[in-house]
């Protein structure tokens, strides 16, 4: 029998782990399910199940300092925000689940701890890993206008906006085109600080004023010493759940 803890401020999320897990993992027990990181030390003092899935963002203490007393317990982490993987995995956990979670990556997720339960993964090969693709993100872009070309320093840009075959660099003072797209942008930007937030518009996380909401849950980005205001799309608004 596998005992699990459960830690998410969500409570419908939780129960609805708990739920997928014993479905798909045979022999699972669901120990405990709370809200807060403080219950959550308390109930893995408690309880010292073989297992615990944290979400990263909760009241009291956060994910990543309820892994820290763990005691014994391996750690999965269940969060939207893919930035804490590196500090994730340096933590030792098991593995990291990005909200929302499909079937077959929880499936993947269960096959993982059961193998390790009889072999030790190797998480310093996949830290290295992770910070080596941290190491390769854009940081220069190649801009300008006829025969003149500048240097531009990705860290300037407040937002990338996708057109019809280019893609458009804002910066606070300065709007300039290139030819790379919010695609491939999106795959070379560091997560730490770029998020899309609309399937054409990639933010600087720093640049972020505030998040306004209207009664429909629609919401709206404005920038640090900017007037555009930018739409954030349901499909992205998670990651932003706390602002």
């Amino acid at each position: 029998m596998n005992t699990v803890l459960i830690a998410d401020d969500e409570p419908q999320l939780a129960q609805d782990l708990s739920r997928r897990l014993q479905r798909c993992w045979n022999g699972v027990e669901i120990v405990a399910v709370v809200d807060n990181g403080l219950s959550a030390v308390a109930e893995m003092a408690r309880l010292k199940p073989d297992y615990a899935f944290l979400d990263i963002r909760m009241p009291g203490l956060n994910g990543l300092e309820v892994a820290a007393a763990a005691d014994g317990t391996r750690v999965v982490f269940v969060t939207a925000y893919e930035e804490y993987a590196v500090a994730a995995f340096e933590a030792s956990a098991a593995d990291y689940l990005v909200k929302p979670i499909s079937d077959a990556r929880l499936a993947q997720c269960v096959a993982r701890l059961q193998r390790a339960a009889a072999a030790a993964p190797d998480l310093s090969a996949l830290l290295q890993r992770l910070q080596q693709q941290r190491s390769a993100h854009l940081a220069w872009l190649h801009v300008g206008a006829g025969n003149t070309t500048r240097v531009l320093a990705v860290e300037e840009v407040l937002y990338f906006q996708a057109g019809d075959k280019y893609t458009e660099v804002v910066t606070a003072n300065e709007r300039h085109v290139i030819r790379m797209s919010l695609k491939e942008l999106g795959q070379r930007l560091d997560a730490e600080r770029f998020a899309q937030i609309h399937r054409g518009t990639i933010v600087n996380l720093r640049a972020i004023e505030r998040l306004d909401r209207d009664m429909l849950g629609r919401a709206q980005i404005h920038l640090k010493g900017h007037t555009d205001v930018l739409t954030v799309s349901r499909a992205y608004l998670a990651r932003f759940r706390q602002m």
